[in-house]
């Protein structure tokens, strides 16, 4: 059975099957922010949905980043790094990429395991 979280016309922002979180891609709610505050906003996004299906960040299988801007890589490692729990960082990778609106300097995307 597969458990779909939010469900829009285009996309759930979560669905769950047989013990793994798939989320949407997140993004900031207020695209104003820098860098860092944008991604401080994705992070607790992805652990309120993550907190929502019964899991946490120390069981994140995959992370992937879209970072609008690579001179942000810096501050955006800064904040991910003072998140990730010691001795649980995800593979991740991260690419440079345009974004669905102008004012959105990271999106992620993250599969966990429950």
């Amino acid at each position: 059975m597969v458990q779909r979280f939010d469900v829009g016309t285009r996309l759930s922002e979560m669905a769950v099957h047989n013990g793994v979180c798939y989320l949407a891609g997140q993004v900031a709610a207020d695209g104003s922010q820098d860098i860092s505050g944008q991604t401080q906003q994705v992070l607790a996004a992805i652990d309120a949905l993550l907190a929502r299906a019964g899991t946490d960040k120390r069981k994140i299988l995959m992370c992937q980043i879209y970072i609008k801007d690579l001179a942000d890589f810096p501050a955006l490692n800064a904040v991910w790094e003072a998140w990730v729990p010691a001795g649980h960082a995800p593979p991740r990778a991260t690419v440079q990429a345009n974004l669905a609106k102008p004012e959105w300097r990271v999106e992620m995307v993250v599969t966990a395991a429950l």
